[in-house]
């Protein structure tokens, strides 16, 4: 049986885009005044997902607390995806599943000191966790601490991406009183440059300077965060100086905003159609393969996103530099219903969310190709906390998302084992079929560069094989922020860094 899907509460938003302003300035108001008593400016920052699971480690609430620089774990990632010491001032590996990791010194936010006892208490709790976090659905672990500066973990199978899955936000590392009451609380209890001082529900979070911070003070004294679903509702913030940065700016915006405000890079995310193998229409791989061959993807890069991404290539996509010279060409694909077929089939939902302002224009387009093709299409479009649980349960024939194919690891065999295997943990599509279940393992459990990479093109290959995901496009990053007076922000293809101890206003 597949292990229980992640869930995460609804939370409306509901006001208008000229409504979600007035937060805004009200958050920010009176930041100033503060400035020369606290030795800087702070921070305004306007981000695109508000917390969905009460800022839980467990779920992509994590993501956004990296994004805010609150919390750490063993390693962090360079620019290449290669592990790196945070926590861990070094490791070695003793066996295939055993290895060793020795501490530096280091305190957590509410003063107590960051030692074995305190890693192993976090990595077990996000081991026993229910949902277990994304990224150890493709394996487990156990701690412990064989002295107070080294900590020894053992995994269930071999694993040579560990040091590279620790960096994982959800494998953060927390005090003591982070676990008070049977909860996990990262406000004050982290060992970020940030602290997180008020989270005040899906609309504005707090952030406070942590000057015990072992990496050194960061350089702006607290960060004062809105969270606004409307793309347009953001990039108006930045465009009238109400914020200093502002998380993905809709395409739509882009080119109004000017390359001043604007800075586009490559990523890792791609855009597709989840396809509902088991229930409905597409559980039929004929309408799968008809779907495929409706989608126009260099339509919908110059449709939509005016050209600024890259038509579809697979599941990954050029942000992954060795991806296309390892992909292989799917083998044993369905033969696509033709049109008269299709007509016949009942209507389909087709779902996704606000959060990215370009995906309910991916969807109107989308609809018009699957229709040309004769599908009838229904479209339901919300905010994603509204959404998510309900496409993990298989209740829509079709969903559109950006997933980031190097989120979880670094590595895409991850997210490969996560949306794709019969027991992955965010398997929208679905799907369970032995040869992608056994080509993932393979891969998951292969050591050395180029062989992991040939491994995991065998088992993207397969999963294109069966149509469960249609590639539409690859993104690219738009992130806004003034370059003549803000400094630091990190531009990461992998989405795990926004803002950082570097980044200051001046």
């Amino acid at each position: 049986m597949p292990t229980p899907r992640r869930r995460r509460s609804v939370l409306p938003l509901t006001l208008s885009a000229t409504a979600l302003l007035v937060p805004l300035a009200t958050a920010c108001s009176g930041a100033a005044s503060d400035d020369a008593a606290d030795g800087g400016q702070r921070l305004r920052v306007v981000m695109a997902f508000p917390p969905a699971q009460a800022m839980s480690l467990y779920g992509d609430d994590a993501v956004t607390l990296s994004r805010l620089a609150v919390i750490e774990g063993l390693t962090t990632l360079d620019r290449d995806g290669a592990a790196k010491p945070a926590l861990a001032a070094s490791w070695k590996r003793d066996s295939a599943k055993e290895w060793t990791f020795t501490l530096r010194k280091a305190t957590f936010q509410d003063g107590t000191k960051v030692d074995a006892a305190a890693v192993v208490r976090s990595l077990n709790a996000a081991e026993k966790a229910s949902p277990k976090p994304r990224v150890l659905s493709d394996t487990g672990l156990t701690a412990s601490a064989p002295g107070a500066g080294t900590v020894r973990i053992v995994t269930d199978e071999a694993d040579p991406l560990l040091p590279q899955r620790l960096a994982n936000p959800s494998l953060t590392i927390l005090s003591a009183a982070a676990y008070a009451d049977g909860k996990v609380n990262p406000a004050g209890h982290a060992t970020g440059p940030f602290t997180l001082a008020a989270v005040k529900g899906a609309v504005s979070a707090t952030l406070e300077r942590n000057d015990a911070y072992w990496g050194g003070k960061a350089k702006a004294p607290g960060v004062d965060v809105t969270f606004v679903a409307d793309g347009t509702a953001r990039a108006n913030a930045l465009r009238t100086e109400a914020v200093d940065v502002a998380e993905y700016v809709p395409i739509s915006q882009a080119s109004l905003l000017g390359d001043g405000l604007v800075h586009e890079f490559p990523s890792a995310r791609t855009n597709g159609l989840s396809l509902n193998t088991e229930h409905g229409v597409f559980a039929d791989p004929a309408m799968r393969a008809a779907a495929r061959e409706a989608i126009d993807s260099k339509a919908l890069v110059k449709a939509v996103y005016e050209g600024r991404a890259d038509t579809a290539q697979g599941l990954l996509g050029p942000g992954i530099p060795w991806a296309a010279d390892a992909r292989t060409a799917p083998v044993d694909r369905a033969k696509a219903a033709d049109k008269a077929q299709v007509a016949k089939t009942k209507e389909i939902v087709l779902a996704t969310y606000t959060n990215r302002p370009e995906l309910p224009e991916v969807a109107t387009v989308v609809q018009q190709q699957l229709s040309k093709r004769g599908f009838t299409v229904k479209q339901v479009v919300r905010d994603y906390a509204q959404l998510e649980a309900d496409a993990l349960a298989g209740k829509y024939d079709a969903f559109i998302q950006a997933r980031n194919t190097l989120l979880d690891t670094a590595d895409p065999v991850s997210y490969l084992a996560s949306d794709f295997t019969c027991d992955g943990s965010f398997n929208i599509s679905q799907l369970c079929d032995k040869r992608v279940d056994t080509d993932v393992n393979k891969a998951a459990g292969t050591a050395g560069t180029d062989a992991r990479h040939t491994a995991a093109a065998a088992a993207e290959a397969d999963v294109l094989g069966t149509d469960a995901l249609v590639p539409l496009l690859h993104e690219r990053f738009v992130q806004g922020y003034d370059d003549s007076r803000v400094r630091g922000v990190s531009l990461d293809p992998m989405e795990r860094t926004l803002i950082t101890a570097d980044t200051h206003v001046g």
